[in-house]
């Protein structure tokens, strides 16, 4: 499976620096501009996406919406599995009073918020999930839009990084991931979109690959797949 994944559209709560998790907010002023190079972004690759997958929270949902209607996709497909990290009643809280009352948010991802999950455990069920899809569609291309959290969780574990260093990373609005599954491994990985801290900060060098079984090294061409359809999705 090709995954390109991608983060939702910004939020009023993302630009006031507060703690957003499970919760969710208005769009803010100039959502549309980073939506927009993001399917720019994708147009100028040509790449083509079988299925369009979100988390179930709302600013994950309407940009999955923006983006499978723009490439004739009738149906995405909405899980909790792919939410943000649950900040519990940390929700709205600001960044600063976080950092000055729990001194171990963002550095160690085993800490459970009051009322919600660890770090770990987003990570868990969100790379889970993705394995599992990657087994489902081995030989097509699926777009994901989700949250930043789980982006650094998905780019730590599929390219062995360790979590707890790597849990403060920029993931801007106009990221765009570029994962490319043998099985449930990763062995190739880019980024098409505006880099994101793992980049900026010297963590990684793309594009990043490793050999697969037979010892060959993967391109990122994406491989023609039959339409199909998903009880569960939801109506575009």
């Amino acid at each position: 499976m090709r995954a390109i994944i991608t983060r939702h559209y910004k939020t009023i709560i993302n630009a006031s620096d507060q703690i957003l998790g499970w919760g969710d907010s208005p769009r803010d002023k100039g959502w549309q501009a980073d939506v927009e190079f993001v399917s720019d972004r994708l147009q100028e690759h040509g790449i083509n996406f079988d299925a369009v997958y979100s988390s179930d929270l709302e600013r994950s949902r309407q940009t999955a919406m923006f983006h499978a209607r723009l490439l004739g996709i009738h149906i995405i497909n909405d899980t909790p599995a792919l939410n943000e990290v649950n900040y519990g009643k940390l929700y709205k809280k600001k960044k600063k009073w976080v950092a000055e009352h729990y001194p171990r948010h963002k550095k160690d991802p085993d800490f459970v918020y009051p009322g919600g999950e660890s770090f770990r455990q987003m990570q868990q069920r969100s790379v889970s999930y993705l394995s599992s899809l990657a087994q489902k569609y081995p030989q097509q291309t699926v777009l994901f839009v989700v949250h930043a959290g789980v982006i650094r969780g998905l780019v730590s574990h599929f390219l062995d990084l360790n979590y707890a260093d790597n849990l403060k990373h920029k993931i801007s609005h106009r990221y765009i991931g570029d994962f490319l599954f043998d099985g449930e491994g990763c062995v190739r990985y880019d980024e098409l979109g505006k880099p994101s801290g793992f980049v900026q900060e010297g963590v990684i060098e793309i594009p990043f690959s490793r050999p697969v079984a037979d010892g060959s090294v993967v391109s990122a061409e994406r491989q023609s797949a039959p339409e199909f359809s998903t009880p569960s999705a939801l109506d575009v």
